[in-house]
């Protein structure tokens, strides 16, 4: 697993919102206390990141690793259209100066999943205008911190919206409805009450779409954020050239099986290479990869019978970002960054077989002469897992949400032993 120059970067994740609390300017807030949220719990405190960084970061340099990927919420920056605040440039300021102060690398992420509340009352991630109002919270971050910064993702999971839409019109057809073109299809009347209700919170009109990051998403949404992408890396780029730049994407391992081969590659058209025209300026690409998919003549199969289970429901298959890593590299020949991959179980000693597997794999990559920039698990910590609420636990270090005490997990330290096997002594 030698990487014969350079440094390999082997760290873990984490998103702002999932983290730090108390993220009340934000999309997701408003929709976590709406009545009958789609949320099982909302995040309040969260694990309490944005006061105990400090904390969390050392426990990162004990653990012997070197990287650290977390994001800059757009809500606490700008907080209301146009108005920055500069208080919150300065806790970032000095998240990143404690990254430097370990001898960690900081990886920072510009927009996961999270965005201001009142972004989606513009229209949110179906408007075009979002593309300038992205492109101009990038910048001004940038002018502010990028001396201190190297690695920036511009979006995370560029893909997902797209992933979703196609889950829907999955479950649609699997109720007896056909969805129309784009996102054009009939909801069932409980889903039109809470849509008529998310509008409200957002100002808007019930015939209103609101358009978060994580919405269904249309084939016109889909390209807008690539182009929110491009704009965002050229203005941040203007400022601070020295800046690597790219996204991150939401990969299956897609495996095709008998018959399946024109569905597979479909399905690998749709999570990926349709984006390669956006990505041909970028410095490097963002992997994430959780599971496999098999793929028959029909499209996707279910998970083989017997195989083991993740709390998210997905199968077990660390192998899986190996095989993703490949299958990019040989579209896209760009410097390829692991910048999510885990696993959601309350068993250590899984994430452990997890971690030992899919470093394998990258290790194997590594040997290959794919240039692979460095590995980094989620997450850092338990957290709030979206509408999943706390009830899913990916971390490396639990905590007590009740006195938001850190324990770290032998998962941590097992991850960090792998440092040396990539970077030569």
């Amino acid at each position: 697993m030698n990487k014969k120059s350079g440094s390999f970067l082997l760290g873990a994740a984490t998103a702002a919102h999932q983290v730090e609390g108390n993220n009340i300017h934000s999309d997701f807030w408003a929709l976590e206390q709406m009545e009958n949220s789609g949320y099982k719990e909302p995040s309040l405190d969260a694990v309490d990141h944005y006061n105990r960084y400090e904390e969390d970061i050392q426990l990162i340099a004990e653990a012997g690793l070197n990287a650290y990927r977390f994001s800059i919420e757009w809500a606490r920056i700008e907080p209301e259209k146009g108005r920055f605040d500069e208080k919150e440039i300065k806790h970032y300021e000095n998240v990143l100066k404690c990254c430097r102060e370990h001898n960690i690398t900081p990886v920072v992420t510009m927009h996961h999943f999270s965005s201001p509340k009142w972004l989606i009352s513009e229209g949110g991630w179906e408007s075009e205008i979002t593309i300038q109002y992205f492109a101009n919270y990038c910048r001004h971050v940038v002018s502010k911190l990028g001396d201190l910064m190297e690695y920036v993702c511009t979006i995370n999971e560029a893909n997902m919206g797209l992933q979703i839409a196609a889950v829907a019109r999955d479950i649609m057809m699997k109720m007896g409805i056909t969805p129309q073109i784009g996102l054009n299809f009939e909801l069932p009347k409980e889903m039109q009450g809470r849509k008529a209700v998310e509008a409200a919170v957002f100002g808007l009109k019930p015939e209103q779409p609101v358009s978060t990051f994580l919405s269904l998403r249309s084939e016109k949404g889909d390209i807008l954020v690539m182009r929110a992408h491009e704009s965002a890396r050229e203005a941040m780029k203007e400022v601070c050239p020295h800046l690597k730049v790219g996204l991150t994407l939401s990969l299956f391992d897609i495996q095709v099986q008998p018959g399946g081969e024109a569905q597979a590659e479909k399905a690998w058209d749709d999570d990926f290479a349709h984006y390669l025209p956006y990505l041909q300026k970028d410095d490097f690409i963002g992997v994430q990869n959780y599971t496999r998919k098999l793929m028959g003549e029909n499209g996707s199969l279910p998970v083989p019978e017997g195989s083991e289970l993740t709390q998210m429901g997905y199968e077990f298959y660390p192998e899986g970002i190996g095989h993703a890593i490949r299958h990019v590299a040989e579209q896209l020949p760009k410097p390829i960054f692991v910048t999510e991959n885990g696993i959601g179980t309350d068993d250590d000693s899984r994430r452990v077989e997890y971690i030992k597997r899919a470093l394998a794999g990258v290790g194997e990559c590594v040997a290959d002469g794919i240039p692979v920039i460095g590995y980094l698990h989620w997450s850092l910590l338990d957290n709030f897992e979206w509408q999943e609420g706390y009830g899913k636990t990916f971390g490396l270090i639990a905590v007590d949400r009740s006195t938001q005490k850190r324990m770290p997990k032998p998962s941590l330290a097992y991850l960090g032993s792998f440092r040396n096997k990539f970077i030569p002594k």
